[in-house]
């Protein structure tokens, strides 16, 4: 089994103890940095953009895990692909060909994911799925921070776990959205390797980050 991998949702940091923060995660070995970018088209909510990914990427070697939920995605991966070798992950809706912006990803030098909307039933994605390395299950609506889980997104999960498996394809299956201390635990037992976690776990306010890393290592077994 592979090991569970962190990646801290950036838009939940401390933004005035951003450094700080940075040091942190670097002298704790987190995985990657997600970012999740937003139109306010795509999803009612603007977030972060390119020159945030940039300052990161001069900041810290920890690699970027970029979220496009965004419109017109063919438009700006080869401005995202450019910040170090990140994963760069595309909502397949959001593209005409989504076969297409998923080998321009990987032309532009970057990882090819796809992340799966709570509404997106699984068969639709079927044929992406051997041409990318990763795929984000939400399992809150895309948009905002703090949201309360969907259930049935963890059978999603283990469905496409098993989907995985079955046709031997090498893919990391990553789980965005309300990854808290009561969710994790499910999540890794459906499948999820990389945790994107936010407000509800690693950011938790009043707690040191440093605190709730070791917390989080210790829930997934991870020295």
């Amino acid at each position: 089994m592979k090991p569970i991998k962190i990646a801290p949702s950036m838009m939940c940091a401390d933004f005035l103890a951003l450094g700080e923060q940075i040091r942190t995660m670097e002298a704790k070995g987190i995985d990657a940095l997600h970012i999740d970018i937003m139109d306010g088209h795509y999803v009612p909510n603007f977030t972060l953009g390119p020159d945030f990914c940039r300052r990161l990427c001069d900041a810290t070697n920890i690699p970027l895990d970029i979220h496009l939920m965004i419109e017109r995605p063919d438009e700006y991966i080869p401005i995202f692909a450019a910040f170090g070798t990140p994963a760069l992950y595309i909502h397949p809706e959001t593209s005409y060909h989504p076969l297409r912006s998923l080998a321009l990803i990987k032309s532009s030098g970057a990882r090819p994911g796809i992340a799966v909307d709570p509404g997106m039933s699984l068969e639709n994605i079927l044929p992406l799925l051997p041409h990318v390395e990763l795929a984000c299950v939400m399992t809150v609506n895309p948009g905002y921070a703090g949201q309360k889980l969907i259930p049935q997104t963890i059978d999603k999960i283990s469905t496409l776990s098993g989907i995985i498996e079955k046709e031997g394809l090498d893919i990391e299956i990553e789980v965005d959205g309300n990854v808290s201390w009561r969710n994790i635990p499910c999540m890794i037992d459906a499948g999820a390797r990389i945790l994107v976690a936010g407000s509800s776990s690693l950011f938790e306010k009043g707690k040191p980050l440093a605190a709730n890393i070791e917390r989080l290592y210790a829930l997934i077994g991870r020295g």
